[in-house]
């Protein structure tokens, strides 16, 4: 059954159109040839990797969102891939060194193993292809938002980088995104919040101009979120 938290913060973060292309615009440098994007929900990034007419596959392990995807994206590739499936192996092995690059956006939280799930995109990926990795960052944020939507932890740049290497990748550019973030899940967390409001979401949209310069300013050394783009060893 999908997640009713999580189905209505992406709805409400599919409105913020400059933050949704901001975050696209960041990892976009990264990407190449053939990509695989794991845990799509109801395609806010995948859009602009459609529009800018990128080779892409789009997945999610939900029945809900797989359906949404097909129905939203009728001539993309759709797959429904579970990282953790007790038969991994089996189940996959045709899209096996299939893909160049494999992206992961705010997916890593929800997966009690996050290990297995970083080993098993290794197998999705080419040699030499390129892991994208995007999860919430530091565990002091930790809040009654992130219960709800199912998050079983937040990440440091060095715990990210760790867990990855683990697995056999290289990591290449590690960066914090959306340094003002912080404070306004900060003032989530004070209040209680349980869910992104949409007005709030709404005004951060118009301040991603600003946001984006923070960033710059702060050479991307903290951020609401952690990246990790990282190579997957010959």
């Amino acid at each position: 059954m999908t997640d009713a938290t999580g189905y209505q913060t992406l709805e409400v973060i599919a409105k913020a159109d400059k933050f949704n292309r901001w975050m696209y615009e960041t990892i976009r440098p990264y990407c190449r040839d053939n990509i695989l994007e794991i845990g799509s929900g109801i395609g806010n990034i995948s859009q602009f990797f459609i529009n800018d007419g990128c080779s892409i596959t789009l997945s999610d392990t939900d029945n809900f969102y797989f359906n949404e995807l097909k129905k939203k994206f009728n001539r993309i590739n759709v797959l429904s891939i579970d990282l953790v499936h007790e038969n991994f192996s089996r189940e996959y092995d045709e899209f096996f060194q299939a893909f160049d690059t494999v992206v992961f956006l705010n997916v890593l939280e929800h997966v009690r193993n996050d290990e297995l799930a970083i080993e098993n995109c290794r197998h999705f990926l080419k040699p030499g292809g390129t892991l994208i990795v995007l999860v919430p960052a530091y565990s002091f944020l930790f809040s009654k938002m992130d219960k709800e939507l199912q998050h079983y932890r937040r990440y440091t740049s060095k715990k990210l980088t760790g867990l990855i290497s683990k697995k056999k990748f290289t990591a290449k550019k590690v960066l914090y995104f959306n340094a003002l973030g912080i404070m306004a899940w900060m003032y989530g967390k004070l209040f209680g919040l349980h869910s992104i409001p949409e007005k709030n979401m709404k005004l951060f949209n118009h301040l991603v101009p600003f946001a984006r310069l923070i960033d710059k300013i702060l050479f991307r050394k903290a951020g609401l979120s952690v990246i990790v783009v990282a190579q997957k060893n010959l």
